[in-house]
């Protein structure tokens, strides 16, 4: 019921005022041009009254005409149809033309009547009539309908002002964007952020103003003038700015301890689109310390272009941003291959919707399941393979190592079996950097996996592939049979991507930062040492496409990713993007290394050396010689234990993979040479 009232009110209220417009321009069309008369003839009212009687008596004749031509100029310009609580630059130009209309048909219309009316000779106004008149109903028309909405910006202002809430606010970067956002905070009336200051590293900008507010600096002021003007915030309006230039305001702007914001990159804004609206929360991604990997991905998908392709994991974080590269650059065929639903579903909804036209096959089921996986690849034959498919979580697969081992090493083995029978041209698997020199058994099972995809490799180069049979846990001769009977052309070449932890992915330590920050913390990091290599989720897919155009057979690629971070310091520079200052407002805890986990991480084992490739921030490490028949016979054994002996699996992995060290409960504090010469490099760094 109150509702409906309100609703009522509401149509009344807009109706009142529209009645009220169109008496006022009534009004305002025609005194606007006696008004000029009067101003013409000296502002004497007897003088207009006696010596220009004519001119008024043409006025009083053709007022109702001009009052009705008038309003329906004004209704065509939808006048009386904007909200002119929003009014802008659209309103004031539908003014002005209306304005223009209504002088020319006023100008013709009197003259025309004067003519009729043959008074005393006259054959039209004075010119100052048209004139002023056109100027002064201008004025008036424009005052009435843009005076509340300045009522209410002036209002929003002295609230911002007042408001102990309110927040004192720097823009970097005084460019067409700049200006953009400061115009669209001025203007807003729901807005608590009050500009105080600019920043703009244009040495002829700096000391002049916008929208009266001085640019006081450049970046390098910026500390100074943050004290100096008690700002809260800073915005970082320059989307055309250069990575190694948004680094270092980012770097100078997170000493101050403001939050942070920023536009993001051009490409994805529109001119029309840039306002307060617009700004983001800077990523910690924006603080890494070297530049982008770049890579030619027109070679990549030309690579791609009308090949089926399978994606093992499609859903996860890295198989989900390979699916949209390779969707946009016509593959015959995409096929997504996840255990879990829900990510799959995501996915596919998001591509059906950017990519009607793409060939897509979704399909749940696990690389673990030999009858599953071998018919994938013997009903839709893909010609390139991403395995993507994998446990992850260092701590959970300690407590689990069978899982590991089923999941990764078997699951690998069964897809690259899989793949090798069906005629596949390509196999790249996803590796990381715990595979080197493991002290977990996550890692040690991507190490494994590095050395099943080699061994694969080998023995097909070296034509014995007939070495190689089909796994499963329980007797069934079908699978066995149906494998055999796939065996047709072997010409599938393997390759491994090597790389490190991914800013955004399912299980980043930066989501959990957030989340914990967004709780008011504590924030809870393992250990005050620990480093950790990072890239983002595009490098990493840019990465694994570029394998399968380099790949010979046999490779494993890695990653430059610059100088390791440490994740205190992570923590710390997200406390302070977030506005807060660490140990202040939000406590950093320490809560002691994991199980299986090590202070740090290390791309390449002793004995790997590296080649180049025509990517100077990919290499390929050379592989280390190790027994292919031995190690099929140690994971065929290795299966039957998960099954058989699960508490001797560890124990067992350490004897296949030479490198790999359990750590101990608490994971392991060591701190070997090839940790400190790291810390050397953060500090050069």
């Amino acid at each position: 019921m109150r509702k409906n009232i309100s609703k009522r009110f509401s149509v009344n209220r807009g109706a009142v005022a529209k009645v009220l417009l169109f008496i006022y321009d009534a009004f305002v069309i025609n005194f606007s041009y006696i008004l000029a008369l009067w101003l013409r003839f000296d502002c004497e009212i007897n003088t207009l009254l006696n010596s220009a009687e004519e001119y008024v008596q043409a006025w009083l004749k053709f007022a109702p005409i001009n009052t009705i031509l008038g309003l329906m100029i004004f209704s065509g310009f939808k006048l009386y149809r904007s909200v002119w609580t929003f009014a802008s630059y659209r309103e004031f130009f539908n003014v002005l033309y209306a304005t223009i209309c209504s002088f020319v048909v006023h100008t013709i219309g009197i003259t025309v009547l004067i003519n009729a009316l043959n008074l005393n000779g006259i054959n039209r106004m004075p010119y100052t009539y048209y004139i002023f008149g056109t100027i002064l109903q201008f004025m008036f028309v424009l005052f009435i309908r843009f005076s509340y909405r300045f009522i209410l910006l002036e209002r929003s202002r002295r609230k911002v002002a007042n408001s102990k809430k309110s927040s004192r606010v720097m823009l970097v970067g005084a460019g067409a964007a700049g200006r953009m956002v400061l115009h669209d905070m001025n203007l807003a009336t729901d807005s608590k952020d009050k500009v105080v200051c600019l920043v703009d590293d244009n040495p002829h900008k700096i000391g002049r103003y916008i929208d009266g507010l001085c640019i006081a600096g450049d970046r390098h002021d910026i500390p100074k003038l943050v004290e100096k003007h008690n700002i809260d915030k800073i915005y970082i309006t320059i989307p055309t700015i250069k990575p190694i230039d948004k680094r270092e305001i980012l770097e100078i702007c997170k000493e101050t301890e403001c939050e942070l914001k920023i536009l993001p990159d051009i490409f994805e804004l529109r001119d029309e689109q840039i306002g307060r609206n617009t700004l983001v929360n800077v990523d910690i991604e924006d603080l890494l310390g070297r530049d982008p990997i770049v890579v030619d991905m027109s070679e990549i998908f030309a690579f791609l272009r009308d090949k089926t392709i399978l994606v093992t994991g499609g859903g996860g974080s890295i198989g989900s941003e390979l699916c949209r590269q390779i969707a946009g650059h016509n593959p015959k065929r995409l096929i997504i291959f996840d255990i879990y639903e829900n990510n799959a579903y995501d996915i596919q909804q998001e591509l059906r919707e950017e990519y009607p036209e793409l060939d897509l096959v979704v399909l749940i089921g696990s690389v673990r399941d030999s009858r599953k996986i071998f018919d994938v690849f013997s009903k839709y034959k893909p010609d390139v393979v991403y395995h993507a498919a994998a446990h992850k979580h260092v701590p959970l697969m300690e407590d689990s190592p069978c899982e590991a081992i089923k999941n990764n090493v078997l699951g690998t083995y069964k897809t690259a079996f899989a793949a090798t029978l069906n005629g596949c041209e390509r196999f790249v698997l996803i590796s990381t950097d715990k595979a080197v020199n493991p002290t977990n058994i996550m890692g040690a099972s991507k190490r494994l996996c590095e050395m099943v995809i080699q061994s694969f490799d080998k023995l097909i180069k070296e034509g014995e592939f007939d070495k190689l049979h089909p796994l499963y846990e329980h007797d069934d001769s079908e699978v066995e049979d149906r494998f055999v009977a796939g065996n047709t052309k072997i010409r599938t070449e393997f390759v491994a991507v090597r790389f490190g932890n991914v800013l955004g992915s399912n299980g980043s330590v930066v989501p959990v930062f957030k989340k914990q920050i967004a709780k008011g913390g504590p924030v809870r990091v393992t250990h005050p040492d620990i480093i950790r290599y990072f890239m983002t989720i595009p490098e990493a897919v840019s990465l694994v496409l570029q394998a399968g155009t380099y790949a010979a057979g046999g490779e494993i690629f890695v990653l430059d990713m610059g100088a390791p971070v440490k994740i205190d310091t992570l923590a710390r520079n997200l406390i302070r993007l977030s506005g807060y200052k660490p140990d202040v407002d939000i406590k950093i805890e320490y809560s002691g290394l994991r199980p299986g986990e090590k202070l740090y991480e290390e791309r390449l084992m002793e004995t790997e050396g590296l080649r180049t490739t025509p990517n100077k921030l990919i290499s390929i490490c050379n592989p280390t010689d190790f027994d292919a028949d031995k190690l099929f016979i140690n994971i065929e054994r290795l299966m039957h234990l998960c099954y058989e002996e699960p508490s001797s699996v560890k124990n067992f992995v350490e004897s296949i993979v030479p490198t790999y060290h359990p750590a101990g409960e608490h994971g392991t504090e060591e701190k070997p040479a090839a940790y400190q010469e790291q810390i050397k490099a953060m500090a050069t760094k």
